[in-house]
């Protein structure tokens, strides 16, 4: 028998789960942190004394995530070789 947790996220999510909602991977995570998202507005670093570091840990805007997936241009389509 399975028990099924309900979870309701909240405005910022951890990594592990923004990858379950979102269905993106870490790698991907940290390629649009690096290339994509600005901090402060899809990611921040949070520390218990209210100065968090570069190496801190990271909680991630759900919202704004969605949004940056949904400003995603469509695919370009590849050729097709013989």
């Amino acid at each position: 028998m399975y028990e099924v947790i309900q979870v309701v996220p909240n405005k910022w999510v951890t990594e592990s789960l923004l990858m379950v909602i979102t269905g993106l991977s870490g790698n991907a995570i940290k390629a649009a942190r690096k290339h994509s998202w600005m901090e402060g507005k899809e990611y921040r670093h949070y520390s218990g004394d209210g100065q968090p570091k570069d190496n801190s840990p990271i909680m991630y805007n759900r919202h704004e995530v969605d949004s940056w997936i949904e400003r995603q241009r469509p695919a370009i389509r590849r050729q097709k070789s013989a």
